[in-house]
């Protein structure tokens, strides 16, 4: 009997189907050759601190750092049940060797060698790998099986990453819970992402907007911007630095003839965006359709599985392998109704065939898994749940667009001068839609401009001062987030670029939707609508956090140590005493350093669980510290200075008025508060005075109540 192990109960019935294995048994599918057992995720993980040794039940600082010569496993409590089932059917005499089914990837390769070894089997193994769960795929696969010792590389790079995380996390989370008398949760991955949020919170409290003016200039049948010729920069030579030199420049020109200068055309063409991975289709469905990345892998997961509408997702390569052109033909004419007309407008060849580049086909840029496409099995669309359809078409109509030509178009510059100044106008003229005709819902109206000539004339019938200021960098979405991540802490857009860095990014595309909620579900982070941002927690943890674990470059390249292991291309022993000493002077930094931080009460250690709450911080836009001359920033509770780390305790309270009757601070009161020291409402006044907040009732004398605007520990 040939017995397979499959990752989840429903995966494990599909492969049963395909094998004709009918016969129920416990937590298996029984056939005439073969026999289906699953896991439920992960059966087997490894031992806290404590089952390896008893003196780790207490915390201390003394008994750090832990660094076990091996970390040995234990079955998981709630699925014990299952693992005995398995470990009985692996073991059982009748059973000639196994086939690994679980997820083709590192963590799937995990989960199957850690029951393995944990049940001490010692059965010859192939490997079952496959990036479709269609019938098809399924049968194809179990053709092509592989010895196991052809993925001996990925198990040590999941052996690697489960043992440094757990290295790592465990010392560093008590080392610096014991330093802070704070329960802290610090990662190899999860902190560096945290900086990437704690990075950008720092660029919007301390960003000072610079006010400036731009004139825009009315010639009848088109209008213009002014602009300095001698500004390189081209997002500044249109700004004015004061009102009155704009009111200038507007008095001299209205009214007044104006000529055109210079007309240019430069022809511009955008190739087709390329397939998805996983990382790049949860950053579009972010942007386009609103889900989180977790969402994303949830919704296309689903696809995968349950529907086989889609190929394997947790993939980071956006290429096809060649021996896959027959297959993507056939995906494309399989395609539901809908999509019809866009396919048949590919430009085919003569004979029938796609027209392919390296753009979409690459043997070199595959790596576990292909790009994410559907399935030659044509989805029953009308059946998918509203937030899977959107997914799909979002991929199906990417593969379609690979195969459009590039969109071309003109970019056209004028330049009109006016009593010695300048105007520019740009506008675009489309030549070829090319593969945005896959996406007419986006479709963009051409930026026409009249037909314009050097030495046109015109006058200029109207001059309007516009007042703008520049704006503070938006806060991270999961689109953004991901980029970072992917990138190791830098945003690229451009995919050459990306392609670069592959592999030295933080996490993998399949962990990175995990990451972003973990840190929102321990408080480091919270989201507001699209919006990711680093909370007080989270601030004060990368404050206190040294550049060696909060460093995205320095945790990338960990990553990329973690991928040339996959690939048979780096030491394990190596890459594990690298983590042993970044462990060791984790545990050394946090027992000297002299850093002082303060963390909120629902952190202390102490009697039962902690609380999770999240404190969302934002900055006050125009709101100085009137101790300081720092900006004011917002959290849940109350109004403070960004400078608390420096030791700045100035703090309003929203409910500090309250009790006598005042009203809850909001940002608004304390704008006019910190502006103009004393605002009255309807209900009374409101006044800071003498390094107090008082509310004064309409028609009384006194305050009836008031409270230090300089936060004191009890």
């Amino acid at each position: 009997m040939i017995v397979v192990v499959a990752e989840k109960p429903s995966v494990g019935r599909d492969i049963a189907r395909v094998l004709g294995c009918r016969e129920r048994g416990e937590g298996c599918l029984k056939g005439d050759n073969y026999l289906v057992t699953w896991a439920v995720g992960h059966l087997v993980t490894l031992c806290e601190p404590d089952e390896i040794d008893e003196k780790y039940k207490k915390w201390r600082m003394d008994d750090l750092p832990m660094l076990p010569e091996n970390i040995p496993t234990k079955v998981i409590s709630k699925t014990k049940s299952q693992f005995s089932i398995v470990k009985k059917i692996i073991n059982d005499k009748d059973t000639e060797k196994l086939i690994c089914a679980t997820d083709a990837g590192r963590e799937g390769e995990l989960i199957f060698r850690l029951i393995y070894n944990q049940a001490k089997c010692k059965k010859p193994v192939d490997r079952l790998w496959i990036s479709s769960m269609t019938d098809e795929a399924i049968k194809e696969g179990f053709a092509n099986l592989k010895p196991a010792s052809e993925y001996e590389g990925l198990y040590k790079s999941a052996t690697c990453r489960s043992e440094a995380d757990w290295l790592v996390g465990m010392n560093a989370s008590r080392a610096f819970t014991l330093r802070f008398d704070a329960l802290l949760s610090i990662g190899r991955v999860q902190t560096p992402t945290l900086a990437i949020l704690v990075k950008r919170y720092h660029e919007i409290v301390n960003f000072k907007p610079e006010e400036y003016f731009t004139v825009n200039a009315d010639f009848g049948d088109y209008s213009g911007q002014w602009f300095d010729e001698k500004v390189e920069d081209e997002k500044k030579a249109n700004r004015i630095p004061t009102k009155e030199k704009a009111d200038e420049i507007a008095k001299a020109v209205k009214g007044k003839a104006a000529r055109v200068k210079s007309v240019t055309a430069e022809a511009k063409k955008e190739l087709p965006p390329q397939l998805y991975d996983l990382t790049s289709l949860q950053r579009e469905a972010n942007r386009k359709l609103g889900y989180t990345a977790d969402k994303t892998l949830k919704t296309a997961q689903e696809l995968y599985e349950k529907w086989k509408a889609i190929t394997y997702p947790r993939t980071d390569s956006r290429y096809l392998p060649m021996d896959m052109i027959p297959r993507a033909k056939l995906t494309l004419q399989k395609l539901p109704g809908d999509y019809k007309p866009f396919v048949e407008n590919i430009p085919w060849k003569e004979d029938g065939k796609l027209p392919i580049s390296k753009r979409i086909f690459d043997n070199e840029k595959i790596s576990d898994h292909h790009a994410i496409i559907p399935t030659p099995q044509t989805a029953p669309i009308e059946k998918l749940p509203p937030d899977a359809q959107k997914l799909f078409d979002m991929i199906a109509r990417r593969l379609i667009a690979v195969f459009y030509p590039a969109h071309e178009y003109d970019a056209i510059k004028v330049i009109t001068e006016c009593q010695g100044h300048t105007f520019k106008t740009t506008g675009r003229t489309v030549r070829i839609n090319g593969w945005k005709d896959v996406y007419p819902s986006d479709k963009e109206e051409d930026d026409a401009l009249p037909a314009l000539k050097e030495g046109d004339g015109r006058t200029v019938s109207k001059a309007q001062v516009k007042k703008e200021a520049t704006k503070p960098p938006a806060p991270h979405t999961d689109a953004s987030l991901l980029s970072s991540m992917e990138n190791a802490g830098r945003e690229l857009e451009d995919e050459k670029l990306r392609e670069q860095m592959k592999g030295s990014g933080l996490g993998t595309p399949a962990t990175r939707a995990a990451i972003i909620e973990r840190l929102i579900q321990v408080g480091y982070a919270a989201r507001k609508g699209r919006a990711i941002s680093a909370t007080e927690k989270g601030v004060s943890l990368i404050a206190i956090a040294p550049p060696e674990i909060a460093s995205p470059e320095t945790t990338g390249k960990w990553e990329l140590a973690l991928d040339e292991i996959a690939k048979n291309q780096r030491d394990t022993q190596r890459f594990m005493e690298g983590i042993k000493r970044l462990s060791t002077f984790l545990v050394e930094y946090a027992r000297d350093t002299k850093t002082e931080a303060s963390f909120p009460e629902e952190m202390r250690r102490g009697k039962g669980k902690a609380r999770s709450k999240t404190s969302t911080v934002k900055p006050i836009e125009g709101a100085k510290c009137p101790l300081c001359g720092k900006p004011v920033q917002e959290n849940t509770k109350a109004f403070g200075c960004s400078g608390w780390r420096e030791g700045c305790h100035f703090t309003l309270w929203k409910d500090g008025l309250k009790r006598g009757g005042g009203p809850m601070l909001t940002e608004k009161l304390v704008q006019l508060v910190l502006e103009k020291g004393a605002v009255a409402g309807s209900t009374g006044t409101i006044a800071l005075t003498d390094g107090k907040l008082t509310f004064t009732p309409k028609g009384a004398e006194a305050p009836s109540t008031s409270f230090p605007i300089i936060y004191q520990k009890n």
